[in-house]
């Protein structure tokens, strides 16, 4: 089956394998492109394709790719941060 044409997909359609290279991508990107503009975005990105996919949130990023006919996993960071979502304090 094509997985771009896959609308749900399970925790075993992720790999070890597609985290790090969605990270190795992300890495590089920021390497060659300025995203000092995007702080605070969504960014998602594609291990399969190495697109990166900007947005405001997680949200509006699946459904522009869902417009587009989209629908492999990402790998989301927000830009800027280390974690994209924490939830509670540490005091």
């Amino acid at each position: 089956m094509n997985t771009e044409q896959k609308t749900h997909f399970t925790p075993a359609d992720w790999t070890v394998e597609d985290r790090n290279r969605a990270i190795a991508i992300w890495e590089e990107y920021q390497s060659t492109h300025d995203v000092s503009d995007r702080k605070g975005q969504a960014a998602g990105i594609d291990p399969k394709t190495g697109d990166v996919w900007f947005g405001e949130s997680i949200v509006t990023i699946a459904e522009e790719r869902e417009r587009k006919g989209l629908y492999s996993p990402l790998f989301f960071v927000r830009v800027g941060s280390p974690a994209y979502y924490r939830k509670g304090s540490h005091r």
